[in-house]
């Protein structure tokens, strides 16, 4: 009897039930720094009303799937919309991995003559403007760049964001990674300005008022929260000088 063969699989899967059509731009949002890249492409997604056709799988990403109204979502998700492709990614992407799921994605684009990668995220600095920072695979797509994005002159990139641009310029494919201005807390107003970039880019017309209204409220949470922390800091100033009037 012929024993049974087990074959493994790669370490990372792209499964799709349809292939995009050539030609495509590919919009790709991980969790990041202000969860910038996650909500952008969700609301991309959401507003240009994307198809889900497929999904990224590996056996070394978190064992969790996550649900919405009772209907489990597979952790990373790809959509397509006419002339465009979404990546969007709930669960971050663990350094040690990136490589791959990088050289993954990057080679099934290249089998599907995609016209080129932008990669959402945020950067973190000390000023609250919101300014959205560009990088490019190659000096000639500073040109193509929306007026507002201003070219990163000197840094680094790291972690999924920099391994797919610098896949895409392995590859030759054009790519561009678009940094919205953030702090470390989700920001949809750094989100909708790159969602105006891509208005921009791709002569869009998306409406960010919804984006701008979510980031309000946040704001308030936040401006709350500090209150309450800033008020309890106080208390307990109060306490301690008490206590030291009798020791």
């Amino acid at each position: 009897m012929k024993p049974t063969e087990l074959h493994s699989e790669p370490d990372v899967l792209i499964q799709a039930e349809q292939t995009p059509s050539p030609d495509s731009s590919v919009i790709i949002g991980f969790p990041g720094n202000g969860l910038v890249g996650s909500i952008a492409v969700s609301y991309l997604i959401d507003v240009l009303e994307f198809q889900e056709i497929g999904h990224i799988r590996s056996k070394f990403f978190p064992p969790m799937v996550l649900m919405s109204n009772g209907v489990i979502s597979i952790p990373v998700r790809i959509y397509a919309k006419d002339k465009f492709i979404a990546i969007l990614a709930d669960i971050p992407i663990q350094p040690g991995l990136c490589y791959e799921v990088a050289k993954t994605l990057v080679s099934w684009f290249t089998s599907i003559f995609i016209k080129e990668i932008i990669v959402i995220a945020g950067i973190v600095t000390n000023e609250p403007e919101h300014r959205i920072f560009a990088t490019v695979t190659e000096k000639d797509h500073l040109e193509t760049l929306p007026e507002a994005c201003i070219p990163l002159e000197i840094g680094n990139i790291s972690g999924i964001t920099g391994s797919i641009l610098m896949e895409a310029k392995m590859q030759k494919i054009p790519g561009i990674g678009l940094l919205a201005e953030t702090v470390n807390a989700p920001d949809p107003r750094a989100s909708a300005s790159t969602i105006s970039a891509l208005n921009t880019y791709f002569s869009l017309d998306m409406d960010v008022s919804a984006l701008l209204e979510q980031a309000e409220s946040i704001e308030a949470q936040m401006h709350s929260l500090a209150e309450d922390v800033s008020n309890s800091n106080a208390d307990d100033m109060q306490k301690r000088e008490m206590l030291q009037m009798y020791g």
